[in-house]
């Protein structure tokens, strides 16, 4: 039998501080060891002083260049230009500047709907190509084009004069 007294053994749990201590202690050892022994993954680029003279023959490390787009024909790429404005002979005006410039501009009219600038829009295809006629018009902005929009062609949506 037993006498009187309580008997004080019995199991003592480690508080939830302790077991989360060896938890992340053996994670984070578990991630030591993974990750120890790779390669730096940043380098050092060492670039040429003007001293330094290439050399006549490639080296293993260098990389060939990127094949250089076919030049631009402007007359090869077709263009109609639309008045978005209420500037009478705007998109005329503009269109016979392009076809000074060389672009093959196959017509012009009105354009009803609402652009926030005067715009060259493009076919995917024709991304390169809207922006060198951006540039000879002195349009700033360049956009895809939208439906109604044809895509075998660019398409300028002007808004104002052009300088």
């Amino acid at each position: 039998m037993r006498s009187g007294r309580l008997d004080e053994r019995g199991v003592v749990l480690p508080s939830p501080v302790v077991m989360l201590s060896v938890v992340a202690v053996a994670m984070a050892s578990v991630a030591f060891v993974a990750t120890r022994g790779g390669e730096p993954t940043e380098r050092e680029v060492v670039t040429p002083t003007a001293q330094t003279q290439p050399s006549a023959t490639p080296t293993p490390t260098d990389k060939p260049s990127k094949p250089t787009p076919p030049p631009i024909k402007r007359g090869k790429t077709y263009v109609e230009v639309y008045n978005n404005s209420g500037i009478t002979g705007l998109a005329g005006r503009v269109a016979t500047r392009a076809t000074e410039a060389g672009w093959k501009v196959v017509g012009t009219d009105n354009w009803y709907g609402s652009v926030p600038t005067s715009t060259v829009y493009y076919p995917k295809r024709l991304k390169a190509e809207a922006e060198l006629l951006a540039l000879d018009l002195g349009i700033e902005r360049t956009a895809r084009a939208v439906d109604p929009m044809r895509l075998d062609r660019l398409t300028v949506v002007l808004t104002g004069e052009l300088r």
